[in-house]
């Protein structure tokens, strides 16, 4: 098999075993699996020769589009176990919505470097509150009303979106902080996903449409066929990953999911300053 060819084919599957790995820990921890795909292709673009005034961008607006697939089929399965607040979702979809625009066009245009850093610095952040934080700390034994949940929305879906993750790696810290169960916010957070990804990856595709430097098929930001290898995996792992969700308790989705982030972070990290 020629070289390049058997290049070819060890991307392709590095990409579908990263689908199916982003699958479970979307389906297991609502994260929407952008805590994986950003620093995957990340490393991976690096590896074919895509410029580092880009690389960033593409992993972000290509993982926010794999949200569609991820997003849809780990709500799905959490809500067929009753694991989506669907009010919550009608009061808080908006707020997160127009939150997804403006950190998406913030993202679109800024440095790759700063996107790298952002990513890093929230996911670090998160874990060590979940690691350290007291198992009965609560802000309050019920979620805020009116404009301080909808700034918190806003909040959520601004950085989610600018930095390519699904909305879980707040929302369900948020959540968890005012005593809302742990299974539940991972499911209600799996929903938010798909908020956050639809809109983010136009916003990413609109603003990468005359960039140079981009490789070929890609619409803007969206590598198109990373886009469609990754969904290949995450189609078939993520219900897994849902049913796992709801067979293990509360504590063990809280260390799981702070692993994922300390990894996560310090390869970022390890990125900008090695």
């Amino acid at each position: 098999m020629p070289e390049s060819l058997l290049l070819l084919v060890l991307l392709a599957a590095s990409l579908v075993v990263t689908g199916a790995i982003a699958g479970v820990v979307a389906g297991f921890l609502g994260v929407g699996g952008g805590i994986v795909i950003v620093p995957v292709l990340y490393l991976l673009f690096g590896a074919i020769g895509i410029d580092e005034q880009v690389r960033m961008h593409l992993a972000v607006g290509t993982s926010l589009a794999t949200f569609l697939v991820t997003a849809s089929v780990s709500a799905i399965g959490h809500h067929r176990r009753g694991g989506v607040d669907r009010d919550l979702l009608k009061r808080w979809g908006v707020a997160i919505f127009l939150g997804v625009v403006a950190g998406a066009s913030l993202g679109g245009f800024a440095e790759g470097r700063v996107l790298t850093g952002a990513f890093a610095t929230l996911a670090l952040l998160v874990a060590l509150h979940l690691f350290f934080g007291h198992e009965d700390f609560r802000l309050a034994d019920r979620l805020p009303s009116g404009p301080r949940l909808q700034a918190a929305g806003a909040v959520i879906g601004g950085i989610s979106a600018m930095i390519g993750i699904g909305g879980g790696t707040m929302s369900v810290p948020y959540l968890a902080a005012f005593g809302y169960p742990m299974a539940r916010a991972v499911g209600t957070a799996a929903a938010i996903g798909l908020i956050i990804g639809v809109p983010g990856a136009a916003v990413f595709a609109i603003a990468g449409l005359d960039v140079p430097l981009r490789p070929d098929h890609s619409l803007g930001y969206v590598s198109l066929p990373a886009f469609a290898l990754i969904s290949l995996g995450t189609i078939f792992a993520t219900p897994f990953g849902v049913r796992l969700a709801h067979r293990v308790g509360a504590r063990t989705l809280k260390v799981a999911f702070a692993c994922f982030l300390v990894a996560t972070s310090l390869r970022m990290f390890w990125g900008l300053f090695g």
